[in-house]
């Protein structure tokens, strides 16, 4: 992502598509239909609907977290991802997808195991991790699969 790029980024609120300048990304920008801010420094909720708006259609990476609330080890991982967030951003946006809730998007992806992590780019999909890990490891796991 360079700077003098106008970037298009999907609203983890309203789920509409923004185009922001590259060289604006840190200064908080905001959703032209929410007024939501678009890097909220926490991940999102996604589901069936709108998970191609931010998969495929926004030109931020997206971290996903494929979890389940009766599963142990993704209810410990949920506060170190929801740290992760805030080191991320702006350089990419985290989402969680319930697969108790949305069990198309699990099978969608083949999802096997929770937690796993799913790196997104235009409808890519960049590289994938089973298990849970420290804040430290999502970060520095998140770093080395983004695109230059």
């Amino acid at each position: 992502m360079s700077a003098a790029e106008t970037l298009q980024i999907a609203c983890p609120h309203c789920h509409a598509i923004n185009r922001v300048p590259g060289a604006r990304l840190h200064e908080s920008p905001v959703c032209g239909r929410c007024k939501s801010r678009l890097f909220a420094g926490a991940p999102f909720a996604l589901d069936t609907v709108h998970f191609d708006v931010h998969a495929s259609r926004s030109d931020i990476p997206l971290l996903v977290d494929f979890w389940a609330p009766w599963c142990g080890p993704c209810r410990t991982m949920a506060p170190a991802y929801e740290q992760a967030a805030r080191l991320l951003e702006p350089r990419l946006h985290l989402a969680k997808v319930d697969t108790e809730a949305q069990p198309s998007l699990g099978a969608r992806f083949g999802i096997r195991s929770i937690p796993t992590l799913v790196l997104f780019h235009h409808g890519r999909e960049l590289a994938r991790q089973s298990g849970a890990m420290p804040m430290q490891g999502i970060v520095q796991w998140a770093r080395q699969h983004l695109p230059s």
